[in-house]
C-alpha cells in the first residue's frame, strides 16, 4: 500500500509513519513543519519521501496524493487560544487544506482517513458520547476541525471517494508537542516536572479526560484504512476516562490549582462501540502504562516552556474574554 501522511512529522503523524513502515507499506509525508519536528522522523528519514509544503496552497505535493492508495490527513493547527486569536489562520490550515486534498483525491478516488476532533461535541448531554451526539463547537479550532470533517464526508458522498472521519479523544504519548503555546495537559505537566515546578491543575482536578495512547490511535487509523467501511464517522478513544488529579499523582510533585476555564467539559468519554464493531478496534495501552512510557521519555520536553499560574493567566486571557 502506498500511503501519504499529512502532518507526518507531528506527534501522531510520526507514530503513524512508524507503524505503517513496520507493516511494510510505502510512506510519503507532507508536512510544512509549522508544528511538526524533523527529529520526530529522523530515524526513518531514509525510508520515506518528504514534501515540505503548505497544503492550503495547491502545488508540488499533489503528485504524492495522485500516486497514493490511501491518504491519512492529520495535518492541522491545534490549540484553543491561538484559534480564538487568529481564526482565519485556522480556517486556512484546517478547512482550505482539506478542500485542496479532497479535490486532488477525487481524481483517483483515493481512500481518505481524516483525523477529526472530539472537541466538536463541546459540552455533551450524555456520556459516554456517541457519534450521533449534537455538534457544539465552543471555539474556532473545534469548528474548523468539524468543518474539515464535513468536507471529507460530503466530497466522499458526492464524488464517490471512500472516506472515514475518526474523532480523536485526548491523545497523549511520546513526542507530543512542546510548542510555546499553552495547551494539552501532558506537555504542561512534563515541563513543570522537569523544572521542579508545581503542576498547574485547572479547577479542582476532578474533571476526567478520555486519555488515549498514541499508538492505539494509530492502530485505529490503520484499521480504518484497511477496512471496507466508507462514509462513516467513528470515535477513536480509550473509553476509560481518568481524572487530572490521578494523572498528577502518576507524574508526581507539588501542585497548584488555577481557575476553571469556560467552554471545557467536566468529562470527555468516548463511546467506542462503533469502532469496535466496524473496525475491530480495541485500545491496548493502559493509562498507567502510557504515562510510564511518557515519563521514560521526559527529556523530550526539556526545551518546552515552563508554565506558571501567572503565565497561564496571561496566555488564556483571550479564552476567558471570548468564551465566558
Amino acid at each position: 500500500m502506498k500511503a501519504v501522511v499529512t502532518g507526518g512529522a507531528g506527534f501522531i503523524g510520526s507514530h503513524l509513519v512508524e507503524q505503517l513502515l513496520e507493516l511494510g507499506h510505502s510512506v510519503s509525508i507532507i508536512d510544512n513543519y509549522s508544528t511538526g519536528r524533523p527529529e520526530n522522523i529522523s530515524h526513518v528519514i531514509n525510508q520515506v519521501t518528504v514534501d515540505q509544503s503548505d497544503l492550503s496552497i495547491r502545488g508540488s505535493w499533489e503528485h504524492l496524493i495522485r500516486e497514493s492508495d490511501i491518504i491519512f490527513h492529520l495535518a492541522s493547527l491545534a490549540d484553543i487560544v491561538p484559534s480564538i486569536e487568529n481564526p482565519q489562520l485556522y480556517f486556512h490550515s484546517n478547512v482550505t487544506s482539506t478542500v485542496n486534498i479532497m479535490e486532488v483525491a477525487k481524481e483517483r478516488k483515493n481512500r481518505v482517513i481524516y483525523a477529526a476532533s472530539s472537541s466538536c461535541y463541546g459540552i455533551p448531554d450524555s456520556y459516554p458520547t456517541a457519534e450521533n451526539a449534537e455538534i457544539r463547537p465552543e471555539y474556532p479550532y473545534a469548528l474548523t476541525k468539524w468543518l474539515g470533517e464535513q468536507i471529507v464526508i460530503h466530497w466522499g458522498k458526492i464524488y464517490n471517494i471512500p472516506v472515514i472521519s475518526t474523532r480523536f479523544f485526548n491523545v497523549y504519548g511520546t513526542r507530543s508537542r512542546t510548542s510555546g503555546t499553552y495547551g494539552a495537559v501532558f506537555g504542561v505537566f512534563l515541563a513543570q516536572k522537569l523544572a521542579n515546578k508545581p503542576l498547574t491543575i485547572v479547577g479542582n482536578g476532578e474533571q476526567k479526560r478520555d486519555f488515549t495512547y498514541v499508538t492505539d490511535v494509530c492502530n485505529g487509523l490503520i484499521k480504518a484504512a484497511l477496512s471496507s467501511v466508507t462514509n462513516s464517522i467513528i470515535n477513536i478513544g480509550s473509553g476509560n476516562p481518568q481524572t487530572i488529579n490521578y494523572l498528577a499523582n502518576l507524574i508526581g510533585g507539588e501542585r497548584v490549582f488555577i481557575p476553571q476555564r469556560p467552554g471545557e467539559p467536566d468529562i470527555t468519554h468516548a463511546d467506542i462501540t462503533l469502532a469496535r464493531e466496524l473496525l475491530g478496534y480495541s485500545p491496548k495501552i493502559t493509562f498507567e502504562e502510557g504515562v510510564q512510557k511518557v515519563m521514560d521519555s521526559i527529556s523530550y520536553w526539556s526545551e518546552a516552556p515552563v508554565w506558571t499560574p501567572e503565565s497561564i493567566s496571561r496566555a488564556t486571557d483571550s479564552w476567558f474574554k471570548h468564551l465566558s
